[in-house]
């Protein structure tokens, strides 16, 4: 893992599936250009549920583009939803592109659903391995698990080259740093906002969190139950003590200060989101970042 290591860096960028979606193909060309400039060392984004009925961009065509713009930029998928596709085309493409562009692929697994997800996603890892021994089996590249809890940090010591948590606090960090032990890859996601008034950032933050579901249980609820958030903290939008633990808002050296608090935290590599729909405005914000990160 420490060839990895070195190829990320400290901070990466992920980016929102819709948002890409949004984005012409030319334009997301330009915009993946400038981060690699600007010295982030990934750009990784996901894709909806299976059954989500938007859709979207499919990940690996759109790793591809990630790929084919940039020249050092690891593209990470973050994440591609084991619902969406068999174990054999999981690694047919993730190899493909890793066999193209040596040491610039990070895979991302996550999106089982129902009952008992740890087993779902093991046996998907089963598979997935059964596969590659069979397809391109020299190919490597490192995958990461979409795990929160301890159950699913075992399994991704056991199985795994790490984890990826989504929209997690620091404290989470610390926490899944202990779990894994100092070899595995850390590779939390922090959305932000820069806009120093707390009430206005704030409501922009509960304004996305409205579009998901509200007051009912899901992996990321039960963690934050997991690390001490109650009944006042989740309902009506979430309280503000856990918006600010989750979401990272206010001028460039608070933002920063957050970005640093999962580093030292054990993080190896912290992917900044900013909140806009747009590419170029996203690219904005982390130009304004950047110089505070190098």
């Amino acid at each position: 893992m420490a060839q990895t290591r070195d190829r990320l860096g400290g901070f990466g960028v992920w980016i929102a599936p819709m948002t890409l979606l949004r984005t012409p193909v030319p334009v997301q060309r330009e915009q993946f250009a400038r981060i690699e400039r600007l010295g982030y060392g990934s750009l990784w984004t996901g894709e909806p549920p299976a059954s989500s009925p938007v859709g979207g961009r499919e990940v690996f065509a759109q790793l591809a583009v990630v790929l084919g713009a940039t020249e050092r930029l690891v593209a990470g998928a973050g994440i591609a939803n084991i619902g969406a596709r068999h174990p054999a085309t999981m690694h047919g493409a993730a190899a493909t592109l890793a066999e193209a562009h040596p040491g610039r692929l990070v895979l991302g697994l996550g999106g089982q659903a129902g009952d008992r997800p740890l087993t779902q996603l093991r046996d998907y890892l089963d598979a997935l391995d059964q596969a590659a021994a069979r397809l391109l089996p020299e190919v490597r590249y490192p995958r990461v698990l979409a795990a929160l809890g301890p159950r699913a940090h075992r399994l991704a010591v056991e199985r795994s080259d790490g984890v990826h948590p989504f929209l997690q606090p620091v404290e989470h960090t610390e926490i899944a740093r202990k779990a894994l032990g100092p070899e595995p890859l850390l590779i939390p996601h922090q959305a932000l906002i820069l806009d120093p008034d707390p009430g206005s950032a704030r409501e922009r933050m509960r304004a996305l969190l409205r579009i998901g579901q509200r007051n009912v249980e899901t992996p990321y609820t039960s963690n934050y139950r997991r690390l001490g958030y109650g009944d006042d903290d989740l309902r009506d939008g979430r309280s503000d003590r856990l918006i600010d633990a989750t979401f990272a808002w206010g001028d460039e050296d608070a933002v920063v200060r957050r970005l640093r608090a999962h580093r030292d935290a054990g993080a190896d590599h912290v992917l900044l989101q900013p909140l806009t729909d747009d590419l170029a405005s996203a690219v904005d914000q982390l130009e304004r970042l950047a110089p505070r990160l190098r």
